[in-house]
């Protein structure tokens, strides 16, 4: 817990705001007194090579980037040991991971909202040339109306050309498995098609509470991934429209061909149509998730 006395570089550290397995997320204050968030290695982290790798990698993929949707990425500077840290906007909201746990039917008010702003994040990303592979629902934070802003670029990659699919080698399987498309799972060379399928894993999860499909095990899950059709998402959550659910399942395609041709194509479907047949109603205030600290 910082003491508001604690620095890293010239950032004074206030709040620990997130911690994962391999970075934290602070609230900071920049010398004229702005507020920032520092993402920071984990202390046993800061000398492992390839975490030190991903973060610079984040840094070059996420500096260029600018929309509302998307963190924005300040700079990559180095404590007094060397060690990387990254300076983004501050933005407290929690991820839609830890808001699903806090129930479906108490942040579904925000669900539409949530929805179409992260998936016009994931279409800016596309145009810029890269695919996230890693789309999930802990990579995405939410403000206090819904709007979701897309974080986290370590295992970003440009966008395969056609003639690198042809002539691609195995490859490194990357990314989460309960999110994963089958051709990510088979090592493919990067495709944002990929991340639309992820999306769509994501999107079953925010409207029913659960991920598509589970396993016993990694290799049953990744099998599902790989041969099983994803169960209707209405049939977990009655008042999801058919709409809804025929988009999902369009996303969750086991051929890419089949899938929306782009993210941009899934925005306007998106505000073509209702997610819930029935619109939920914003929980009184004082039950309300708080996405964001005031």
């Amino acid at each position: 817990m910082a003491t508001g006395r604690d620095f890293i570089g010239e950032y004074q550290l206030t709040r620990l705001i997130r911690a994962g397995q391999t970075c934290q997320v602070w609230e900071s204050r920049t010398s004229d007194h702005n507020r920032v968030c520092l993402k920071v290695l984990q202390p046993e982290m800061r000398q492992n090579k390839d975490e030190i790798r991903y973060m610079r990698h984040e840094y070059d993929v996420g500096h260029p980037l600018d929309h509302p949707r998307v963190i924005k990425i300040f700079r990559l500077a180095t404590d007094r040991q060397g060690v990387p840290f990254l300076v983004m906007e501050f933005h407290t909201g929690k991820n839609i991971k830890l808001l699903l746990g806090e129930g479906v039917d108490r942040i579904a008010y925000l669900v539409p909202t949530l929805i179409r702003t992260a998936a016009e994040g994931l279409a800016y990303f596309h145009d810029r040339g890269w695919v996230h592979r890693d789309i999930k629902p802990d990579n995405y934070l939410v403000g206090d109306e819904g709007e979701a802003k897309l974080i986290d670029f370590a295992l970003a990659q440009k966008q395969a050309s056609a003639w690198s699919r042809l002539i691609s080698g195995s490859r490194k399987i990357q990314g989460t498995r309960s999110y994963m498309a089958p051709e990510q799972i088979r090592a493919k060379p990067p495709d944002r098609r990929a991340d639309i399928y992820s999306f769509g894993c994501m999107m079953f999860e925010i409207v029913t509470g659960k991920t598509p499909f589970t396993g016993t095990n990694p290799d049953e899950l990744l099998r599902k991934h790989l041969h099983q059709q994803a169960p209707p998402a209405a049939s977990s959550n009655k008042n999801v429209t058919s709409d809804c659910n025929d988009l999902i399942a369009r996303m969750m395609a086991k051929n890419p061909a089949d899938r929306p041709s782009s993210m941009h194509d899934v925005v306007r479907t998106l505000q073509a149509i209702r997610i819930f047949r029935v619109t939920p109603k914003r929980p009184a205030e004082a039950d309300a998730p708080q996405t964001r600290r005031r």
